[in-house]
């Protein structure tokens, strides 16, 4: 057990950004296609966050072309190289599934000043 515990130590990133619900969030993610790398950006608003330590994720909604797209991320992933904060999110919920029944001004989140 003491192995899997430095295992999961080594694989952490030092640096991990302050990601809350609600928050808009611009994340540069690491595309591998055949032999070449490139990197895609995804914004959209943090609607969860699921476990800790290595295993934690969050879980990004944005409406592209009239469609609602969610993708979730692990955060400790080298894949994901760079997480910026757009806006800070002010929200009443751990969970915004409500968000997906929304459309337009009312899937908006408020800012926290």
């Amino acid at each position: 057990m003491d192995l899997l515990k430095a295992f999961t130590q080594e694989q952490l990133k030092s640096e991990v950004p302050e990601l809350n619900i609600g928050d808009t969030v611009k994340i540069h993610n690491k595309i591998k296609e055949g032999t070449r790398e490139r990197i895609q950006m995804f914004e959209g608003t943090i609607i969860a966050k699921h476990g800790g330590g290595i295993s934690e994720t969050f879980t990004v909604r944005r409406v592209s072309y009239g469609v609602g797209v969610e993708k979730t991320f692990p955060v400790h992933s080298p894949n994901v190289e760079k997480v910026d904060i757009i806006r800070r999110g002010k929200i009443r919920r751990a969970k915004l599934y409500y968000l997906r029944d929304r459309v337009g001004k009312s899937a908006k989140v408020k800012e926290r000043i």
